[in-house]
């Protein structure tokens, strides 16, 4: 009989629930939980295909020593001693953890708990402080705690939302789902997006303003100075619940009106609209996200939105607040439960003596860290200076999401003791380990996330552990029972979590924002039943852990939201308005001229050891890539679909052009998803300095010097194989799953001898298959394919220029039958036949519809998106494609009419 389980998609820090369902044979499904109050039902692509990620392809299913397998008592012996030995000789300085927010709150309790009130070190620190750290360090300097203030439906009930440095469209899609909805019923609603780049993002806005890179505190200097001078000015509230307004508003009057146009980049009229519609409107919500957070300048950018919210009042109530929207799925709980090397758990504060005395008092520990551990940057850099010799990564690829990612390869690979605990065996930093530990995966686990609105939701197994892959807290508490400490002697994740509740409300009292002491002393039954629930949930509180409604938040309003009647966590209860000022920065650079901008696109996730498996999600774009102006484009001399080499003094990539004007001049946009495990040299963090913001320590990745120009190949290819190709040798390779096996993009500096040998080679075929195919010297184009029967091994397309090939329909020859000899032929021609329609490149993942199948419906009458969905499906389902499908519709309509 079918098992459907309630759990949470684990992807971006929306939280979603989703539905999973098991069948009689063991075949997975997920749908979206139409109870969970995150998504209310939706999903967006990615978490639509987790079904197709948790296969065990590449799964590092046994501990192992140095490359060999191990039981888990030599590995974790192994572990110990070492760990040990260092600490007895160095010091409990010279280790460090570096985990993630793809840990559950369970695992990052234990981490924490066990370096800093164990160890003795306060070297943890996350993954999450590439993503979040500077609204960490903003809201504790405005607030005296790490607070988000509102809720997901201040989305739906704002009248201007405010969007600045997030691509909600395809970074948080479902949260862009609700704000569509939201505005489509209520089209007086105001939407602004500030981007240096057009995004899907903005198709939704009123307003979109393109701001320099870095101009963020400039721009809300420059609001704060403007609504000091109207009536949207809370004096009450300024009064009764804040200080240091007037420090705060002589720096943002400091400049004029010319240079914040200068500073960014802006232009008077678009200026005087944003602030009108900020002044005008009470019910604003302005959300921020990486845009913001990673930069140099981040926390200031942070306090700069923050004061404007405070100056008027807006926060606290429904529809109304600033919103920092997190990147991964539990970069909350990991904030909850102190995972950042500057914080003490329940978001105690590790400078605070009171604090450090309370913890450990109640862990019973017999040290704690007495000073803030090294932040991610450093950490590394301490590792590569051989400070730190022993270091355990967990559920994180630190070789290529790091910033400088070679020179902590680098560190990495020279550190003398490195464990790494992951679901994947191969991944970029996975190869350096000297132990490697199984964990578990999404599916397998079982604990809790908090999302962005801080609401703590339930992530459940749905499938057995494979092989003897175990949880990341038995993991950490087996190693601190074998180093003899006491108080990690749990049996399940109920029981850690039980004592983080516990924590939260020791000696409280109202004190500390973060209190789930309601949830303390669940039993194991009601842990399991457990509803998603928004805290604070103080002992006590407005309801009993027994009576959890299946909704969650049944809290009065009041309760759901912070600070709408003061109650701060400063000393005296008032909040604190930070003086800023715009960083000066050097826009003129001739040996680098470019400003790099990275992030995520809309079907992957982080640096793909999940979302890679899926070939629906690889569909959408199937290689690295970089967004380009038209003009920029001619200046250095690269074609549409060229492959462009892009360097700055810290390393090199190699992606392919896209060339938009949904890029402003001068700026480069990369995804940071690419790896050696999908792509030849497509690590774009290896490109991003070690340059950090000084309160946060978060990483500058929105504002590289970067130069650009061709990479000039003297053939492209395009490769579709049964099997996965096997180190390509080629000067430029992407791979990507597809429908029957894989996809490959190539270029190559010189001509290769003999290319069936190399098909062999690179495609892992049988020697005595010959191909069947053609070569044309003159116009430089090869055709091989390869054959077993009827069915298709491989087939190369090269050329002299980007190869003219219909993709999608390529693929799909990997599943088709091949019984004559002119479907062969037709294969190595590398176009369809006129029955056979090539849907052309992906647009709408969930239901793989092609561009060209988009610009068909259109021509047969569908002129809106919704008419395209009806029709194909397109955009009913997640909706992250809906702004390329108006783009299309918009396209075809305004070539038709000229």
């Amino acid at each position: 009989m079918a098992v459907e389980t309630k759990t949470t998609c684990p992807y971006c820090g929306v939280g979603c629930g989703v539905i999973a369902r098991v069948d009689d044979d063991g075949a997975v499904s997920v749908k979206g939980d139409p109870d969970h109050p995150a998504n209310l039902g939706r999903l967006c692509s990615k978490g639509s295909a987790l079904a197709e990620t948790i296969d065990l392809d590449g799964r590092l299913l046994h501990p192992e020593i140095d490359g060999r397998r191990a039981g888990w008592d030599e590995a974790l012996d192994r572990v110990v001693q070492r760990f040990s030995a260092v600490i007895t000789e160095h010091g409990p300085d010279a280790v460090a953890f570096y985990v993630s927010g793809q840990l559950l709150t369970e695992d990052y309790y234990v981490a924490n708990k066990l370096m800093k009130g164990f160890i003795g070190s306060a070297n943890i620190d996350t993954n999450s402080r590439l993503c979040m750290s500077s609204s960490v360090a903003g809201h504790r300097r405005a607030f005296g705690s790490d607070t988000v203030p509102g809720c997901y439906e201040d989305l739906e009930l704002a009248d201007l939302v405010v969007l600045t440095g997030s691509n909600l469209a395809w970074c948080h899609p479902v949260l862009y789902q609700r704000l569509a909805a939201a505005k489509a019923a209520r089209p007086g609603m105001k939407v602004v997006v500030i981007d240096p780049r057009r995004t899907m993002t903005a198709d939704i806005a009123d307003l979109h303003l393109a701001i320099r890179p870095d101009g963020d505190v400039a721009l809300f200097n420059g609001l704060l100075a403007h609504l000091a001078k109207t009536t949207a000015i809370d004096e009450n509230y300024l009064a009764a619940h804040t200080e240091g307004f007037g420090e705060a508003f002589a720096a943002a009057s400091g400049m004029s009106f010319p240079e914040l146009m200068d500073r960014t980049g802006l232009g008077a009229s678009e200026l005087r609209q944003f602030f009108g519609l900020f002044e005008r409107t009470e019910k604003t919500v302005t959300c921020y996200s990486q845009g913001v957070n990673q930069s140099s300048s981040g926390t200031d950018k942070v306090n700069a939105i923050l004061n404007c919210h405070l100056a008027t009042g807006r926060i606290g109530r429904p529809g109304m607040g600033p919103f920092s929207l997190t990147g991964q799925p539990n970069a909350m709980g990991g904030r909850e439960v102190g995972g950042l090397a500057n914080m003490l758990a329940a978001h105690m504060a590790i400078e605070n003596a009171e604090d450090r005395d309370r913890v450990q008092r109640f862990w019973g520990s017999p040290t704690i860290a007495d000073r803030p551990g090294l932040k991610a940057v450093d950490l590394f850099e301490a590792v590569a200076e051989g400070s730190i010799k022993a270091l355990w990564i967990m559920a994180t690829n630190p070789v290529v999401s790091m910033p400088d990612a070679d020179a902590v390869e680098a560190a990495i690979k020279a550190c003398p003791f490195v464990v790494v605990s992951d679901v994947l065996k191969t991944t970029d930093t996975a190869r350096h380990a000297h132990v490697l530990l199984p964990s578990l995966g999404w599916g397998e686990k079982d604990g809790t996330v908090t999302n962005s609105e801080r609401r703590i939701s339930r992530q459940r197994s749905v499938l057995p552990a494979p092989g003897e892959a175990r949880a990341d807290w038995w993991q950490l508490s087996e190693v601190a029972r074998r180093m003899d400490f006491s108080g990690f002697d749990y049996r399940s994740p109920a029981e850690v979590f039980d004592e983080h509740a516990a924590l939260s409300a020791f000696e409280n009292d109202g004190s500390r924002d973060f209190d789930i002491g309601d949830y303390a002393g669940l039993d194991r039954e009601i842990y399991e039943t457990l509803a998603p629930f928004q805290w604070p949930a103080p002992l006590n509180g407005s309801k009993a852990p027994a009576s959890n409604p299946p909704l969650g938040g049944t809290k009065p309003d009041s309760a759901r939201r912070f600070f709408a009647n003061g109650g701060f966590y400063h000393p005296g209860g008032r909040a604190r308005f930070v003086a800023v000022t715009p960083a000066e920065t050097d826009r003129t650079n001739a040996e680098y001229p470019f400003t790099l901008n990275t992030g995520r696109i809309r079907d992957q996730w982080h640096t793909m050891t999940r979302t890679g498996k899926s070939a629906r999600l690889s569909s959408h774009i199937a290689e690295p890539y970089a967004e380009l102006h038209p003009r920029d484009a001619i200046d250095i001399g690269v074609g549409n679909a060229g492959l462009i080499e892009i360097a700055s003094p810290h390393g090199k990539a190699i992606v392919r052009a896209l060339i938009t004007q949904r890029q402003a001049r001068g700026n480069i946009f990369v995804p940071m998803h690419w790896n050696d495990q999908f792509a030849a040299k497509a690590r774009v963090d290896a490109l991003v300095p070690p340059l950090t913001d000084k309160f946060s320590g978060q990483p500058a990745s929105k504002n590289v010097a970067v130069s650009a120009r061709p990479f000039l190949a003297s053939s492209y290819g395009f490769a579709v194989s049964v099997e996965k190709p096997v180190a390509p040798q080629a000067d430029y390779w992407a791979i990507a799953r597809a429908e029957g096996g894989w996809r490959a993009e190539l270029a190559f500096a010189r001509e290769v001898v003999d290319w069936p040998a190399w098909c062999r080679q690179t495609f892992a075929l049988p020697s005595d298959v010959e191909p069947l195919g053609y070569a044309d010297r003159q116009t430089g184009d090869l055709r091989l394919a390869f054959f077993d029967g009827d069915r298709l091994l491989a087939a190369l397309f090269l050329a002299r220029e980007p190869v003219a090939v219909a993709r999608n329909w390529a693929v799909s020859q990997l599943s088709a039958e091949h019984g004559n000899l002119r479907k062969r032929f037709t294969l190595v021609a590398g176009r369809p036949g006129a029955g056979r329609p090539d849907p052309g490149a992906t647009v709408c993942s969930c239901f793989s519809v092609g561009v060209n199948q988009i610009v068909g419906a259109v021509r047969k009458g569908c002129h809106s998106v919704e008419a395209v969905g009806e029709t194909l499906n397109a955009g009913t389902n997640c909706g992250s494609c809906r702004a390329e499908i108006r783009g299309i519709i918009d396209g075809c309509l305004a070539a038709a009419a000229e």
